[in-house]
């Protein structure tokens, strides 16, 4: 089994049909294209790098068609692409790069400095993004089949966000990523008719995996982009005729103060689907009232192939702040700390089954059984399921707040503060009290031009919480600190808030 088989299939099948746009470089590739770009990736990494089956290919790069190149052309030889993230500082990366121990790291001319310093020490060869597109493009490779390999064996490495440590790198087997393309095609109707833009990192399993992938395994158009403005983008979005798009909540809410929304033609567009972090039923509402479009709440982790729900247009009304229900080929349930079954409506750990969850760590043998547990996946997620069988992420196990003995989901509160209409985003996080063990504190950011204080908060939670999940604490701050993905960090929020350098 070899993923770059989804290319090679497809290409036969519509070989002259456009599969990606590179917006960047103003260029268009057909899937006969992409299949002839893999087979001379993979000649010019065996040949001129001397790369081999089960070695590491580092890539630090905006997104870009080499990003595509180098995940089908690796995965015909067997190599391992290890995209890795450009907002880090070399501090940070050269753990990653000495753990995934890359016979070649590949880098785009924005991330030179970065890419030089990371490798310092590591006896690391690198290549431009440049450099490495010349000599591919020169090679003259005969069409020979990608190896016959394992359905376990990796095909990429995705470095997570710990809150805590080195982050983990997550082993992306070529089984997870055939089969997340087979259920989100079949559960989300995806159809070669569909173009998506991928506004999200290539570096996380977002940008490579909900709809690059199997975009391209049903035959559809994807539009890469290095990066655009919240203006730029809405333009991509109309002049490209995307009909489904991933956003994050901070982007649907930076769109909906743009005043270039309400002039935008969304004729294309068959849904939204938001993912990174909980969408508020608020903003899903003032997003459908605006735009007179449906956004749909996602769910998805890098260990489980990133699209794990799915619901229809309706049920993003009905059942707004839901996920929706497990997709096709996958199997869901709720456990509390004792690893039982809980009845619906009760709050557990999310755990997840299915030929989408991955391999496990890399080099983390004691990482991956943490999580990995007689054929389950613990998310470290709580959710609960309602009688109809409607699933909903109360928040992170991590992010649960104990206050007098009792448990507070922070997604929970923050659902509540985020409908009041000045209110932009909010983000709870416990703080050591002596009287309640742990004390709730909300950190809120107004929308533009709003006043608001905390006074008015609280009484605005009076009859929507019970009076335990009130927070202690209100503060406000000029914005939260978030990942790439748009998931607000609590752990550098909790510093911020603990040092006391919330910013006004």
């Amino acid at each position: 089994m070899n993923c770059s088989e989804l290319l090679t299939s497809r290409a036969r099948l519509s070989p002259s049909a456009i599969a990606v746009t590179d917006h960047t470089k103003n260029a268009s590739y057909t899937y006969g294209d992409l299949e002839t770009r893999s087979i001379r990736t993979a000649a010019c990494l065996s040949g001129r790098h001397h790369v081999r089956q089960d070695d590491r290919v580092c890539l630090l790069a905006h997104n870009g068609i080499v990003s595509v190149d180098l995940l089908f052309g690796s995965a015909r030889i067997g190599a391992i692409l290890t995209p890795l993230n450009w907002r880090l500082t070399p501090a940070e990366l050269r753990p990653l790069v000495a753990d995934a121990s890359p016979v070649l790291l590949i880098f785009g001319q924005e991330c030179m400095d970065l890419a030089v310093q990371s490798v310092d020490g590591l006896h690391v060869p690198i290549a431009s993004v440049e450099e490495w597109s010349c000599a591919m493009e020169q090679v003259d490779a005969p069409a020979r089949a990608p190896l016959d390999l394992p359905e376990e064996h990796p095909l990429a490495i995705l470095y997570t966000s710990g809150t805590t440590g080195i982050p983990k790198g997550a082993v992306i087997s070529h089984r997870q990523v055939l089969w997340n393309c087979i259920n989100t095609v079949i559960s989300w109707g995806l159809a070669a008719s569909d173009a998506a833009p991928i506004l999200t990192p290539m570096f996380h399993a977002g940008g490579l995996f909900v709809f690059l992938t199997p975009l391209l395994y049903v035959g559809g158009r994807v539009i890469l982009t290095a990066g655009l403005n919240p203006e730029e983008s809405l333009a991509l979005i109309e002049q490209q005729q995307c009909t489904v798009i991933l956003g994050v909540p901070t982007l649907f809410q930076i769109w909906l103060q743009s005043p270039v929304v309400s002039n935008t033609n969304f004729a294309a567009v068959r849904w939204f689907i938001s993912g990174g972090a909980p969408c508020s039923p608020a903003l899903i509402r003032q997003w459908r009232e605006r735009t007179g479009t449906i956004i749909r709440q996602g769910y998805g982790l890098t260990e489980a192939g990133v699209n794990c729900f799915s619901m229809t247009d309706e049920e993003s009304i009905s059942h707004a702040g839901s996920v929706g229900k497990p997709i096709f080929h996958s199997s869901m349930k709720i456990v509390d700390t004792n690893g039982k079954t809980v009845p619906p409506g009760e709050t557990g750990e999310l755990c997840i089954a299915g030929p989408h969850v991955f391999a496990g760590y890399w080099n983390r043998r004691e990482a991956t059984d943490e999580v990995l547990r007689d054929g389950w996946l613990h998310t470290g997620d709580m959710a609960r399921c309602d009688g109809e069988g409607y699933f909903s992420i109360v928040g992170r196990y991590k992010d649960m707040i104990i206050s007098g003995g009792e448990n507070i989901y922070a997604a929970e509160v923050e659902a509540v503060f985020k409908e009041h209409p000045a209110v932009s985003d909010a983000a709870l996080i416990g703080e050591p009290d002596v009287k309640w063990g742990e004390a709730g504190v909300m950190v809120v950011v107004r929308k533009s031009g709003g006043s608001l204080s905390s006074g008015e908060l609280f009484d605005f939670c009076n009859g929507k919480l019970a009076r335990y999940k009130i927070p202690k604490r209100i503060l406000f701050a000029a914005s939260l600190p978030t990942s790439p993905y748009g998931k607000v960090m609590k752990n550098v929020l909790k510093e911020i808030v603990l040092k006391g350098e919330v910013t006004l």
